[in-house]
């Protein structure tokens, strides 16, 4: 498949996501509307992980650390300001700043990768511990009290940029976070095919060579790494504005497991696996406990199973490998029902020619 039959694929896809977003609010209840809503937000914050993790080869077993600090971030900026324009911009500034941080000492202190998921892991069993223990009311930040294991409940939602007078209805929501969906998935996009991206994907295929051209693999891997925990810490804010609340359990590690879920299902190394993987299971996983027949946990080890044996790959690459083979099929039936006449004048033309 060529690359501009590739590119236009693309674009085609970004426009009937712009689509959908668009006329949802007119074919779904409220109750819909609220669950794909929190289906988007998830998406993002799967989005944040498999950026890092598919195109800049770093496994990030906390990447709830992220997605919590941004969540606690734009409530604490929310309750203080009053205003949701302000406190989305903490939201992502806060677990940028954290990342830069973490990543500094992890990737200049040449620190493997099996450690690199070891301390992402203890960092977010840190973060729980900490904000689980901040119950007292000398735990306050401004007029914000962080509220301990009972959380920060009634979180201002998101309102009009600097007019906390209009508070955003759902649909608005839903417009809002369907459309930062969208844009940070053309955002990747667009990085990726920059000199940025492409050497951050030589980082992850061979260290030893970028470097050997020229190339910092620590500083590349420490602003993907850094982008990776701004998308989360934007996703928190988008959670909180779903459910106006935030609590510990926003650092879960059952939660961190489920993102790599949904990477592994949707596909390792693609921008759109994670968003597909992501709302696939959340979609089972909704209907499993609406019936309460079944497991859910036990329902996604059995998935993961499955697509682990059948197709490691992923569903999304999996698909692509078929539509691959499926035009390369047809245009080798096509090149063998031309005239042979054509298809010698064909082979004798030089590359390039007309």
């Amino acid at each position: 498949m060529s690359d501009n039959v590739k590119l236009s694929l693309q674009v085609a896809a970004v426009l009937l996501a712009c689509v959908v977003v668009a006329i949802m609010p007119a074919y779904a209840d409220l109750f819909q509307l609220m669950q794909f809503t929190l289906f988007a937000s998830m998406a993002v914050l799967a989005l944040s992980l498999g950026f890092i993790w598919g195109f800049g080869g770093i496994l990030c077993f906390g990447q709830t650390a992220f997605f919590g600090l941004g969540a606690y971030a734009y409530a604490v900026a929310a309750i203080n300001f009053g205003d949701s324009t302000p406190a989305i911009l903490m939201a992502i500034l806060v677990p940028s700043l954290f990342a830069l941080a973490l990543g500094y000492f992890v990737f200049y202190g040449q620190i493997s990768d099996v450690y690199l998921g070891v301390i992402t892991l203890t960092v977010t069993l840190i973060l729980f511990n900490v904000f689980n223990s901040t119950a007292g009311d000398e735990y306050t930040i401004g007029t914000a009290r962080l509220g301990g294991f009972n959380g920060m409940p009634a979180v201002p939602t998101f309102n009009m940029p600097f007019d906390p007078t209009e508070i955003l209805f759902p649909e608005q929501s839903w417009y809002v976070t369907g459309g930062v969906l969208i844009a940070i998935y053309v955002g990747l996009r667009i990085l990726l095919r920059s000199p940025f991206g492409r050497v951050a994907v030589a980082v992850r295929e061979n260290e030893t060579r970028a470097a050997l051209l020229g190339y910092d693999p620590r500083a590349v891997k420490l602003w993907v790494f850094v982008l990776g925990g701004a998308i989360a810490g934007m996703a928190g804010a988008l959670y909180v504005n779903w459910g106006a609340f935030v609590g510990p359990t926003i650092f879960a590690l059952s939660l961190s497991a489920e993102i790599i879920i949904w990477i592994c299902i949707g596909g390792l190394g693609t921008l759109i696996g994670p968003i597909v993987g992501c709302f696939l299971i959340q979609y089972l996983v909704s209907q499993i406990g609406s019936q309460q027949s079944f497991n859910s946990n036990l329902v996604l080890g059995a998935i993961l199973l499955v697509f682990v044996l059948l197709l490691p790959k992923g569903l999304v690459p999996t698909l692509r490998d078929l539509a691959s083979a499926g035009w390369r099929l047809g245009s080798e039936r096509r090149r063998r029902s031309e005239p042979a006449e054509h298809r010698e004048l064909t082979a004798g033309q030089p590359v390039g020619a007309e």
